[in-house]
């Protein structure tokens, strides 16, 4: 299992008729291979490299039955995922649903994961980065 590092960046895909998602090459370098596919929050899906996984996975199994129940849905609708060939994974028919997902889609890095957002709904919600965000946020994060 690769080390963990920083998934970054924005691109610009479209399913292909069988709904598979052609993977940037960084971003397949990035995810090292395996890969799981699942809910993601707010409307998107979810890419975790395997590191990223076990990590994930580790704090689910330290949770108590009580609070573990809820993460059901998310386990029961992930995939294992391995680029072929040609770079594709294949997005389930329930994901792409829950995702809103129809042709195009905005594929974003979010550190240790990537997210799939269906491309329409990512533009519309994709809010203007200004000097001033930016320094809130960092102010935010204490940096």
């Amino acid at each position: 299992m690769r080390p963990l590092g920083s998934i970054t960046g924005t691109y610009t895909r479209a399913l292909d008729a069988k709904d598979r998602l052609m993977l940037p090459a960084k971003l397949q370098d990035d995810l090292g291979g395996e890969c799981y596919l699942t809910m993601g929050i707010d409307r998107c899906l979810a890419l975790y490299p395997e590191s990223s996984w076990q990590v994930f996975t580790e704090k689910f199994a330290a949770l108590p039955i009580s609070q573990s129940r809820k993460m059901r849905p998310l386990f029961a609708n992930a995939v294992k995922c391995r680029p072929d060939s040609q770079g594709r994974i294949t997005v389930p028919a329930r994901l792409k649903t829950y995702a809103g997902i129809s042709k195009d889609v905005a594929i974003i890095g979010v550190h240790n994961r990537a997210e799939i957002w269906d491309a329409e709904t990512w533009n519309a919600s994709d809010e203007e980065m200004t000097p001033e965000r930016m320094a809130q946020l960092m102010e935010d994060m204490d940096y």
